[in-house]
């Protein structure tokens, strides 16, 4: 019979779990706890799938890293996340069943204003803090202390989504003066709408059109031909992803030239839509939150945006990522730095926090206002110029995307007026 010293077995055992955890530190302690449960719903189908898919893939590798380094207080973090299949109607059910059923420690928003609106009477009774991606003035009327927003419209979101498209036209020669306003009958596109009736009085431009549609058209060509009819010098459209193509491929195909178009078009940032408009998107307008431009190559994001590349075709989601990935990411690098700052899950706790405190993302410092937006704007302007075919490659390329403003991210000049980029 072997017989085994107690005490020395004791003295092994406890060598080798700390040489456990001398080798593998977080990744040991991380197991001590129950999963950190974080829940919200994104889409994943219908018209704003584009850009809830690419969050998603965002979320998940911020997830793995997370976890990779040991989690969040000595545990696991768990995504737990729904399909609210780009429908408004589903998003209170979503967060209800995962704040009741789920039971899940804090919730994030999913994607756009349309999905993110829906979601704050819930988040507001259950007194919980959400942090939305792209939502355009979302807490304006709820003022909910909790809300936080990971879009850079700055303190005046509904005219800073299209306050450098107005600001581009006022300094071109011989100025423009009309401008039609044209929105989708849904709460980003009304919202926007309303900051861009604010340029332009402030700006000193003259409204000759301005009319809402309905969520479902699906034929832009009577709406372009009404808006020629009244002959403004500048177009601003303000629409999701679907129309937004309906209009890019109406004005082509009648031929329609103002002087200027775009503003607000939700879509034309994602790549696949880029590739299948091509060449009908030269001399459009219209908003951009980050391209990877010298000035805005903030620290990570382009080891990011290399492991989101490789994983983009297997997933099916945007190849490039330009345009919501980074926030994605980055919106779940502020609840973490809050979460690690405070050493707590406190809604209350968090939200102080966040109130007063600067975030080290990858879409660079993050500081926000008190209604939940950031503390300052910074809304890129460009301009779609060059496009030849339908390649992807090309998007790839800043000489196909130019951006107009702000002066520090400038990277050329526009092409004046909009005809002349065709």
């Amino acid at each position: 019979m072997v017989r085994v010293d107690v005490r020395s077995f004791a003295r092994f055992a406890a060598f080798l779990i700390a040489a456990t955890f001398a080798i593998y530190p977080a990744a040991a302690f991380a197991q001590s706890g129950a999963p950190i449960k974080i829940g919200y719903a994104i889409s994943q189908t219908g018209g704003l799938a584009g850009g809830g898919n690419s969050a998603l893939l965002a979320h998940k590798i911020w997830e793995e890293t997370v976890n990779a380094r040991g989690g969040l207080l000595g545990r696991p973090v768990k995504l737990i996340c729904y399909d609210d299949q780009s429908s408004p109607a589903a998003v209170p059910g979503l967060y209800q069943k995962l704040l009741d059923v789920d039971k899940v420690d804090l919730v994030i928003g999913g994607f756009g204003t349309n999905m993110l609106a829906p979601a704050m009477p819930v988040v507001i009774q259950k007194n919980k803090m959400l942090i939305g991606l792209f939502g355009v003035a979302v807490n304006a009327e709820f003022r909910h202390p909790k809300y936080f927003s990971m879009i850079p419209l700055g303190p005046e979101p509904k005219a800073a989504m299209s306050k450098g498209f107005f600001e581009t036209a006022a300094a071109q020669t011989p100025r423009p003066t009309t401008v039609a306003i044209v929105a989708a009958d849904a709460e980003f596109p009304i919202n926007a709408a309303e900051g861009a009736r604010e340029n332009t009085k402030e700006l000193g431009f003259k409204i000759v059109y301005d009319k809402r549609y309905p969520p479902a058209t699906t034929d832009f060509a009577p709406i372009v031909r009404a808006i020629q009819a009244a002959n403004p010098d500048i177009v601003a459209i303000f629409s999701y992803p679907p129309d937004s193509v309906g209009f890019v491929r109406a004005v082509n195909e009648i031929g329609y030239k103002p002087k200027m178009i775009g503003g607000g078009m939700v879509g034309l940032q994602v790549t696949a839509i880029k590739a299948q408009l091509g060449p009908l998107l030269n001399g459009f307008i219209n908003y951009e939150f980050w391209l990877p431009i010298p000035t805005m190559n903030y620290p990570g994001v382009a080891e990011f945006l290399s492991r989101y590349q490789a994983r983009a075709p297997a997933a099916g989601v945007d190849p490039l990522g330009y345009y919501v990935a980074p926030w994605a990411y980055a919106q779940l690098q502020v609840l973490e730095q809050a979460i690690e700052a405070t050493n707590s899950l406190s809604d209350d706790r968090l939200a102080d926090y966040i109130h007063g405190s600067t975030f080290n993302t990858l879409v660079g410092d993050v500081k926000f206002g008190t209604e939940g937006e950031w503390a300052h704007s910074r809304v890129l302007e460009v301009q779609f110029q060059h496009i030849k075919g339908n390649d992807v490659g090309q998007f790839k390329e800043l000489s196909t995307q130019v951006v107009l403003t702000p002066a520090q991210y400038k990277s050329g000049e526009i092409v004046y007026p909009y005809e002349k980029a065709k």
